[in-house]
């Protein structure tokens, strides 16, 4: 056994390759781990520096990932597609696909956001941060998420400015209405809190086209998720993409992919990355119906993104550190010194794998992610395969 007395760090990932888009590593390196935090990041740290070295080479050591679309307000009882019993509880899931922050867009509005953060958010250990739904009661479905006399742009504000260190923006979902009034309240929730918006757009009118809404409605720094959905107009009749979307981008708008039970088409996505619109932020829409669909996990949904060209080191990034950022929250998504020790140690697998979208349509690729680790805080938190565990007869002592 390690003499604890001597040693410098409480968990090593040794040789493993790391990958950290913030600070631009990408090649073999060790992690070291104290006290919750990153102690250092180097080649070659004596295994005997830690009290527990846990060997992954062959295996690539990232950033937690950082998905910014998920339902986690559980345990309400309400039923629909987007919250309550369909919601998940971030520690029975996340971790084992390598997440450890999340993002809750908009389950629970400036009403019921303190009956969320009472009955998840302060009791899970998942990194748990929140956008608030425009409308006051949340994402409760039907004519809830289209009373507009609920969608009151200064109690949101006063709420969000009440949980600075959660609630990092406002969201507008689901409205169903030819008029901008959904769109126009949370822009100016997001305007009196200074504080970005998610928007999905929801059913799409004639009325306010998807281009007006990024060209003249949202902000530098608001965020379009859905970005694959079917019915957002990508091409022209020749097939090439719009112009309207570099010009969105320019604008500094973000885009997402939140792809969910009902967002991600394959005739949209490979086209589009194909003639360069790949995502700002990789995201899964998580809830009870995309878990068992075409979406399952954050990392089944960074591999179709890696099956179309982009590289692992792209893909991490649009994973960690550019969705962290997109939502103010610089802190995560990186292994800087001194930053929390949230690690994934993801292994990617070669060979042949059926991706489906939401309409089970099947996309074969030949690359597909696999968390084998998860730390959290410093913790160890999932592990696949058991590699910082203790063989079994060491643990019990068998000769």
């Amino acid at each position: 056994m390690t003499d604890t007395t001597l040693t410098r760090y409480d968990l090593l990932l040794k040789d493993g390759h790391v990958i950290d888009p913030k600070n631009n590593i990408n090649q073999v390196m060790d992690v070291a781990i104290a006290d919750g935090k990153i102690a250092s990041v180097a080649k070659n740290i004596p295994a005997s520096d830690a009290e527990k070295a846990v060997d992954v080479r062959g295996l690539y050591v990232t950033p937690g990932l950082v998905d910014i679309h998920v339902h986690a307000y559980a345990g309400t009882g309400q039923r629909n597609a987007y919250c309550g019993d369909n919601s998940l509880y971030p520690d029975g899931f996340n971790f084992r696909t390598g997440v450890t922050t999340v993002l809750d867009v908009g389950s629970s509005g400036w009403r019921n956001f303190p009956d969320f953060k009472d009955r998840v958010i302060d009791r899970v250990k998942t990194h748990v941060l929140a956008l608030l739904n425009i409308v006051g009661h949340g994402m409760g479905g039907g004519a809830i998420e289209q009373n507009t006399e609920d969608m009151d742009p200064r109690a949101t504000a006063a709420v969000a400015e009440q949980y600075p260190d959660i609630i990092v923006g406002i969201k507008t979902a689901h409205y169903r209405e030819p008029e901008w009034i959904a769109v126009d309240r949370v822009v100016e929730a997001g305007r009196l809190t200074d504080m970005p918006v998610m928007i999905d757009f929801g059913a799409f009118r004639p009325e306010r086209p998807y281009q007006e809404l990024v060209l003249e409605h949202l902000r530098p720094g608001d965020i379009s998720t859905h970005m694959y959905l079917s019915r957002v107009p990508l091409f022209d009749e020749k097939g090439r993409l719009l112009p309207y979307l570099a010009e969105a981008r320019n604008r500094g708008i973000k885009f997402d992919v939140g792809h969910g039970a009902g967002s991600f088409v394959w005739n949209q996505a490979i086209p589009a990355i194909e003639q360069g619109w790949i995502p700002d932020s990789i995201s899964t829409d998580l809830h009870t119906g995309s878990m068992n669909a075409g979406m399952k996990d954050m990392a089944t949904t960074m591999s179709k993104i890696l099956n179309q060209g982009i590289s692992l080191f792209d893909v991490i990034k649009m994973s960690t550190i550019d969705p962290a950022l997109m939502i103010n929250r610089p802190e995560f998504g990186h292994l800087s010194v001194g930053a929390n020790a949230d690690v994934a140690v993801l292994k990617l697998n070669r060979g042949e794998f059926g991706f489906m979208d939401v309409r089970r349509a099947v996309f074969v690729g030949n690359q597909k992610l696999e968390c084998e680790l998860t730390v959290l805080d410093g913790q160890v938190e999932w592990d696949l395969n058991g590699r910082a565990g203790v063989d079994w007869r060491q643990y019990y002592e068998v000769a």
